[in-house]
């Protein structure tokens, strides 16, 4: 007998920032009628975070618009601004509380999620499939009689694998007189589990999964000076019934009640932060592999405080009992550990395959230096100095160069039980927030008139972003690759995978930025010159909007130039009230406007957008790939003409062994 090899189409499939749509090309060059006719298999609903397979194809049906970034912008429209994840953040193996569902029922099968036994697969033919062929299918484990079915050739099949080792696939394919033909191939599926770690641009910070609704009044906000000179309103949250005029304050929980909804409020966790957009893109680029995603960042997290010691919520779910939050979340480190410790009891060898990471900024008071550059006015300033909210570049230089290389020494002693050879630590850089054209951005109040405090002031701007560019940026790096007299035990175990490819285009997407192509509502309703909110507090009770329009109308997921948020931006996408701080920094009630400022500095203002975290997915897809090892070579299919098929089959008619059925989730 003689056996012909039918050799894959690619060897391998490199991926690419600028070109990531090579995987697809390749699986439609799988499935061109020219091509060789062969087994093709993917695994279904592959990002195991979501339940629904629905909320995954809506990402492999945007992937054909290219990289990350396209996909983001083609769901945003789709979505009218309202945001992709909305609706699928309640469909998810882990609660908005942070407990993982075990078990965790996808696609109406229950399975353990950090501990997967098996996976869904679609199997089909691809190529030069005969007009009418009968294909009679086997599947082997190795233990027990094959799964087998006979099925005309253009239907696919749908049946769980084992995990942990081969199911080898069998077809004969009959087509009238022509010479049936034996085909072959393995099913292995690589289950990668990915955790994700840091701070506040880790988290997604700035991106609610659903965002705040704005009704078209406005809300009473009060001065320190306490005035009524002092008072003003910005738009108010669509759905409270409390008091709007700042003499009659209403509870807390009364307004939390219409709070913007995230992923894990404790943390401001966000389905479009950079670490779950580039899970998840792995997951849609390679379907041979199935991603068990864990997100741990936390925003506000430091090395200490955060990756090995708790750190406090930044906000409370909505509490009907209390006012203040008192709550913390658990170390970072520590809940990986555990995570892995219950997973290995289950498996034991399951393994850590990478960490995303980003982490420092905390560690050197960034969130200080925000403060410093945007409020303006004196009284502010004398008083967030005095309670140690405003900081300086002196003070974070010193950090920069004193604490941060002894806490990336212990980050290293603390990661390397995990996860091995830290180069599976993927080290993702921020990038610098103030640049427009690849120049700091003017200053001024556009985009933070939110607050009348607010004025991000030319000469402190222009200060902090050349420390953040020249100073901060570099050391970061030096210290995730022991480079530039950084010392490491072993540099060669010791150093992480760097990604600082986004901080090129992110020069061009500042804060600053603006563009014809801004949503209309920007456009109209948000003023270059500053003067975005009506001042005569009679008429802005019931229109705060100098534009006339309803602040309803804002759009937080619309393709914009900028990829940074502005203190606007962040007020009309979650209006975060600082439940989490310490006591000595909340404001007196729900009227004082203190916790405007509060809001911009620790609750959204100058983090990404949701493009901006789908650029630095774009930039950590490929490094990470790299460490996964992914673009190995495609298993060959080995054909052969065998015996014709007992006339006695006939499409959908099984044959002895265990009945393989075509509904999804078929067992």
């Amino acid at each position: 007998m003689i056996r012909i090899h039918l050799r894959s189409i690619i060897l391998h499939v490199l991926l690419v920032a600028a070109l990531g749509t090579l995987p697809a090309e390749w699986a439609a060059a799988q499935s061109s009628p020219d091509a060789p006719m062969q087994i093709s298999w993917e695994v279904r609903n592959r990002f195991r975070l979501f339940r629904e397979e629905r909320d995954f194809l809506l990402h492999t049906d945007s992937d054909r618009a290219g990289s990350i970034l396209a996909s983001e912008d083609a769901l945003e429209l789709q979505s009218d601004g309202r945001g992709w994840a909305r609706n699928t953040v309640n469909r998810l193996c882990i609660d908005l509380t942070g407990h993982i569902a075990e078990p965790c029922t996808r696609d109406n099968v229950k399975e353990n999620y950090l501990t997967p036994i098996d996976h869904p697969v679609t199997v089909r033919l691809t190529g030069q499939v005969p007009v009418g062929g009968i294909c009679a299918w086997s599947f082997d484990v190795g233990d027990g009689p094959p799964q087998q079915s006979t099925l005309d050739c253009a239907e696919q099949v749908n049946l769980r694998v084992a995990y942990g080792r081969a199911t080898n696939v069998t077809v004969d394919v009959s087509s009238g007189s022509d010479a049936p033909q034996h085909l072959t191939t393995a099913i292995e599926v690589r289950d990668i589990f990915i955790a994700g770690l840091g701070d506040s641009i880790a988290s997604g910070e700035g991106n609610p999964d659903r965002p705040v609704a704005l009704a078209d009044e406005g809300f009473c906000f009060r001065s320190y000076l306490g005035t009524a000179s002092a008072q003003y309103y910005r738009p108010s949250r669509a759905g409270y019934k409390g008091g709007r005029a700042c003499e009659a304050p209403d509870f807390l929980p009364v307004w939390q009640r219409q709070s913007a909804l995230w992923f894990n409020s404790a943390c401001h966790r966000s389905l479009y932060s950079y670490q779950t957009r580039t899970a998840l893109a792995l997951a849609v680029r390679y379907q041979h592999i199935a991603v068990t995603y864990l997100p741990l960042a936390c925003t506000g997290a430091t090395i200490s405080d955060g990756l090995f010691g708790s750190q406090r919520a930044r906000e409370c779910p909505p509490n009907k009992s209390a006012n203040t939050c008192s709550g913390t979340v658990n170390a970072q480190l520590p809940e990986l550990r555990a995570a892995l410790a219950a997973a290995r009891r289950r498996q034991p060898d399951r393994k850590l395959d990478l960490v995303l990471l980003s982490i420092g900024a905390n560690d050197i008071n960034f969130s200080g230096l925000v403060a410093d550059t945007i409020v303006d006015a004196p009284t502010e300033r004398e008083l967030f100095t005095r309670i140690g909210v405003i900081g300086s570049v002196e003070d974070s230089r010193s950090a920069l160069t004193r604490d941060l290389p002894r806490g990336f020494a212990k980050l290293r002693d603390g990661l390397k039980p995990l996860v091995g050879d830290l180069s599976h630590v993927v080290y993702v850089s921020y990038a610098n927030p103030a640049l427009a054209n690849g120049a700091p951005c003017p200053g001024g109040k556009a985009g933070f008139d939110i607050h009348p405090s607010f004025n991000a002031d030319p000469g402190r701007l222009a200060e902090v972003s050349g420390f953040v560019q020249n100073e901060f940026l570099p050391e970061l790096k030096a210290l995730a690759l022991c480079q530039s007299g950084v010392l490491c035990r072993d540099p060669a175990s010791d150093r992480m995978t760097f990604v600082d490819a986004h901080q090129t285009p992110f020069a061009n997407h500042g804060f600053c930025a603006r563009a014809e192509s801004d949503p209309e509502f920007d456009r109209a309703c948000f003023s270059d010159k500053g003067d975005s909110f009506v001042s005569d507090i009679i008429t802005a009770a019931s229109q705060p909007m100098v534009c006339g329009r309803s602040a309803g109308e804002y759009r937080a997921y619309l393709p914009r130039a900028r990829w940074i948020r502005d203190a606007n931006d962040s007020y009309f996408s979650a209006m975060t009230y600082p439940q989490g701080l310490p006591s000595s920094m909340q404001p007196a009630d729900i009227h004082d406007a203190t916790w405007g400022v509060l809001s911009a500095v620790y609750g959204g203002a100058v983090h990404p957008t949701a493009e901006g975290h789908a650029a630095m997915a774009d930039a950590a897809l490929p490094a990470v790939a790299s460490v996964l090892r992914l673009d190995a070579a495609v298993p060959e299919v080995t054909s052969e003409p065998v015996p014709p098929l007992p006339s006695s089959l006939v499409p959908g008619l099984p044959v002895p062994g265990s009945p393989v059925g075509g509904a999804p989730g078929a067992r």
